[in-house]
């Protein structure tokens, strides 16, 4: 919270590179745009229950998380 675009762009970098070496990471992130874009696997949480599970990229598609989330 409260990090510049640089800063953000940067962490969001070094995490994809973490990750292509094969490590997994479980990130617990605000900006869901851009952590739905680099997760494999996503989940939707409300009031202490996983609501959604999926893809990120289905995720990022998906009405519900756009409405809820994406501002869309």
């Amino acid at each position: 919270m409260g990090l510049s675009p640089n800063y953000v762009d940067l962490i969001f970098g070094k995490l994809t590179e973490i990750h292509k070496t094969g490590t997994s990471i479980l990130l617990v992130e605000q900006n869901a745009q851009m952590a739905l874009e680099i997760s494999h696997r996503a989940y939707v949480f409300k009031v202490r229950e996983i609501v959604l599970e999926d893809s990120g990229k289905r995720l990022l598609e998906d009405e519900e998380v756009k409405k809820a989330f994406l501002g869309r």
